[in-house]
């Protein structure tokens, strides 16, 4: 059986979506990267936004249109607006995230297939536009906080953490298969450990991970800032350990954080902020920023947008307030009208962009090292490569090989379009 699987939203989506496709091929299936070549998709939906909720709306309509007739949807848009889903061209069945084990069995019982079939659980990258040279893997599921704007919780449920015998299996398979990235993800990844009782904290399970498999890079993928203290510290030491850290803040206004039921204000988060980079100068810090919260007034928006060029963030999301049902915020008065959440989003974007080309510039004429992820052929002999340093700066450089998953050194040597562009070492 030929499979398309498609991913939509955070890494820990595709996470979840690499695994299938190590079940799939260990029962002797083909995963395929274009949809006019499957006999099933298998979509992993988002809803942490209404673009998003959008966007998986879009990838079904387009996959059905492709001519696919069997589409299993699961994710957390599955899981919030079942009636919808089910509603759309092709979908013949769909699984909440409490159910999304249960795709691969039922699938075996209908097709009549039998698993089993291959011993191999090594990880391969996904064909088509999934496909990511770095490994993600599951560490963490759910969250235990109480943010009044955040669907997710609602969609994924309380905080489970993975067992570090699945996480070690995980990490294993990604490194045979020939991985030089492991990020580890979930939802609420900084929670990890706490519910399993064995004394065990995220920085713990990194340090194991580094000693017992040698990683060439470990990233982590989003900590709430809340959750880091000291014993991070020691991690970030390591080598192996990616230069890289996201910390949502939100928003930079203090009454804006208490009517999202943020656990941390402005003057804990910058305190932060300042024991990083005093420790470690070159660590990029991205965030995610919200505009428009209900309640959100202009001298709120004033204050965020100051204390955000404060603190010179690497790079970051921002994402205009849209209200999910079942949310506290929902039911929130003092809405934002949409023109306003434009125009604030637009300024704060230019912000990030403004500090984000700061933070690139202090690399001007240093050499980092790359991995490289995607590989654009220009002709019979030259070849376009764009990677991810490890502090999270994407390089593209012109060479003559193809490259890919492989790590260079590179001389950054301009800046062009926002993009560092380099030469290989």
């Amino acid at each position: 059986m030929k499979v398309f699987l498609e991913s939509i939203g955070c890494r820990l989506n595709l996470s979840e979506i690499e695994k299938i496709a190590a079940e799939l091929r260990n029962a002797g299936h083909e995963i395929v990267g274009d949809t006019s070549d499957a006999d099933i998709a298998i979509v992993n939906t988002c809803a942490v936004t209404s673009s998003a909720s959008a966007d998986s709306r879009k990838s079904i309509r387009r996959i059905a249109n492709s001519g696919c007739e069997k589409i299993y949807v699961t994710g957390c848009y599955a899981t919030v607006a079942p009636e919808t889903v089910i509603d759309l061209p092709s979908v013949v069945s769909l699984y909440s995230n409490d159910g999304k084990k249960d795709i691969i069995t039922d699938l075996f019982e209908q097709f009549q297939i039998q698993p089993g079939i291959s011993t191999s659980v090594v990880r391969e990258p996904l064909p088509g536009k999934n496909h990511r040279t770095r490994a993600f893997i599951k560490a963490q599921d759910g969250c235990d906080n109480h943010c009044t704007f955040c669907l997710t919780r609602i969609a994924r449920g309380k905080s489970v953490s993975q067992t570090k015998t699945e996480i070690f299996v995980d990490v294993e398979n990604a490194l045979k298969g020939g991985a030089k990235e492991i990020v580890l993800t979930g939802v609420n990844l900084g929670s990890w450990g706490k519910d399993l009782r064995d004394g065990f904290t995220l920085p713990k399970l990194i340090s194991q991970i580094i000693n017992r498999y040698s990683p060439n890079r470990i990233r982590l993928s989003s900590l709430e800032p809340w959750d880091i203290d000291r014993s991070y510290f020691r991690v970030f030491e390591h080598p192996s350990f990616c230069q890289h850290l996201h910390l949502p803040l939100q928003s930079g206004s203090d009454v804006v954080l208490m009517k999202m039921g943020r656990k941390m204000l402005t003057k804990e988060y910058q305190e932060l902020i300042q024991n990083i980079r005093s420790d470690f100068p070159e660590m990029a810090i991205t965030t995610d920023l919200m505009v428009g919260f209900p309640g959100e007034s202009e001298k709120d928006f004033i204050e965020s947008i100051a204390f955000v060029k404060n603190l010179n963030f690497s790079g970051g999301h921002v994402f205009r307030y849209s209200p999910r049902p079942g949310t506290p915020a929902a039911k929130m008065d003092k809405i934002v009208q949409e023109k306003e959440k434009i125009y604030r989003s637009k300024k704060m974007r230019q912000v990030i962009a403004d500090s984000e080309d700061q933070y690139k510039k202090k690399f001007l004429n240093k050499k980092l090292s790359v991995l490289w992820e995607k590989i654009e052929k220009q002709d019979k002999e030259n070849y376009l490569l764009s990677g991810l340093t490890g502090n999270y700066l994407r390089v593209t450089v012109a060479a003559h090989e193809d490259l890919q998953n492989m790590i260079s050194e590179v001389q950054i040597i301009k800046i062009e379009n926002n993009h560092l562009l380099g030469q290989i070492v």
